[in-house]
């Protein structure tokens, strides 16, 4: 199945760019006649939302940039290198790699997503022998908790008073607490399941000859910060360029931001925070503005794909969220008839497999909330599943296609330089394991 699903993948998938493209005409030829849209209305939805994700695409080529200038900076490359040492065999590898970047996607997903694989890429120079691209799948398929954990920005929008009301038009003035969400027994046994069952998955792929392996020397990232010669003579802006006063002085600012936020307004880790935290320790361990300065511009290279993408998913959700003159949207169509053909078992299995497959096209947590709560929150409530359960399964859809979505691993496959190929034919078979826990869960949750 293993050695399928990896050929089936390397065939049949193309390039993230090309995959963007293609979901984008799909999107387009389905709409046009369900939502009875004509091809101009198509093209001004498209248009119109193009741009919509500048925000949240600057925020992802940050997080990847800040991270991986963090992740060379000398005293985190040593305390990875030596983390990377403890695995002795490609199985025990494999297996630390997935709880590591599952528990830190759990924990915060933004900075999961890079730690998992800059993780991996340190075990890859350390030892022989483990197969490269199951590495940096595996670190990539922790990835699929992200959502039922602290970061999750459905259950965290379900918890925030008037964000209900606000999305439903008054329908529903409530708020969810995570007690029936995030930390719900369900979610919480379902979420080690999940962790489990990915870790023995990619350990057993793991091929007992024949493995893909690279040249620990091309691994190396160059990001290192560069050795200055010191010169008897320094002008005003030199010393200026390589005081670390100054670094510390902005570093210092930055973190008494996050301090304030988190410690005394109640603020959530949120993925600027985040990035707020990778740039404040980024600065402080380069000693100076130009190696932080060197060592930041070597990883922009990485945040090529995400900037380039990001338009084409964001003209793909103005097509399947707009409304045309007819008043219908393609999300509310499949959201209609996920809603009349559920029974209160049923439903959260539906929504779920509304929620993975509306990722395919509109990746983000936020759209999925936009679509699918005002229609799958009252008619849930109708059936009598509990609010949280309804939320909950969206969450776990959204997250669940992220294993075949080339989307989400941009960052990943930028700090690792491989292509969406190398890694989906693993993340596939991963695909298949947790939507059967998944779904097990969800219908015991119903019960």
């Amino acid at each position: 199945m293993i050695k399928f699903c990896v050929r089936l993948v390397q065939r049949w998938l193309p390039e993230p760019f090309i995959f963007a493209i293609l979901l984008t005409f799909v999107a387009a030829v389905v709409t046009m006649p369900v939502c009875h849209q004509t091809p101009l209305e198509i093209v001004e939805h498209w248009g119109g939302g193009v741009w919509n994700l500048l925000a949240f695409a600057m925020q992802m080529s940050l997080v990847l940039v800040c991270g991986s200038a963090l992740a060379a900076a000398p005293a985190i490359k040593r305390g990875i290198d030596a983390l990377a040492r403890i695995p002795k065999s490609p199985a025990a590898a494999i297996a630390l790699v997935t709880v590591v970047s599952a528990l830190a996607c759990w924990l915060n997903w933004g900075f999961g997503l890079i730690i998992g694989v800059v993780f991996a890429k340190a075990i890859a120079r350390q030892l022989a022998g483990v197969d490269y691209r199951l590495l940096i799948a595996s670190a990539y398929s922790g990835f699929v908790v992200w959502h039922a954990g602290l970061s999750g920005s459905i259950p965290l929008t379900m918890a925030t008073e008037g964000e209900i009301g606000k999305v439903t038009g008054g329908m529903m003035n409530l708020t969810v607490p995570v007690s029936q969400t995030i930390f719900d027994v369900h979610n919480l046994v379902m979420v080690l399941l999940v962790i489990v069952a990915i870790t023995v998955a990619n350990t057993l792929m793991h091929p007992k000859k024949g493995a893909v392996t690279v040249d620990p020397s091309l691994l190396a990232d160059n990001l290192e910060s560069p050795t200055i010669q010191e010169s008897q003579e320094k002008t005003p802006a030199q010393r200026l360029e390589y005081s670390p006063v100054l670094s510390w002085a902005i570093a210092l600012l930055l973190a008494a931001y996050v301090v304030v936020k988190l410690g005394f307004r109640g603020g959530s880790l949120d993925l600027g925070t985040v990035i707020m935290i990778f740039l404040s320790l980024g600065l402080m361990l380069h000693g100076s503005p130009m190696a932080y300065v060197r060592a930041f511009g070597k990883a922009t290279t990485g945040a090529a794909g995400i900037i380039l993408q990001f338009p084409l998913y964001a003209g793909i959700m103005g097509i399947i969220t707009a409304k045309g003159a007819s008043g219908l949207s393609m999300g509310n169509v499949i959201a209609d008839f996920c809603v009349n053909n559920s029974t209160p078992v049923t439903y959260p299995l539906i929504t779920f497999f509304f929620a993975a497959l509306l990722n395919m096209f509109v990746p983000s947590g936020g759209g999925h909330w936009a679509i699918q709560a005002p229609i799958m929150l009252p008619a849930g409530a109708a059936l009598g599943v509990a609010d949280g359960l309804t939320g909950t399964a969206i969450a776990w859809g959204d997250a669940w296609t992220n294993l075949i979505q080339p989307f989400w691993a941009l960052p990943a496959l930028a700090i690792a330089k491989l292509s969406a190929r190398d890694i989906m034919g693993y993340c596939l078979v991963d695909l298949l394991i947790t939507g059967v826990i998944i779904c097990g869960g969800l219908v015991v949750w119903a019960l």
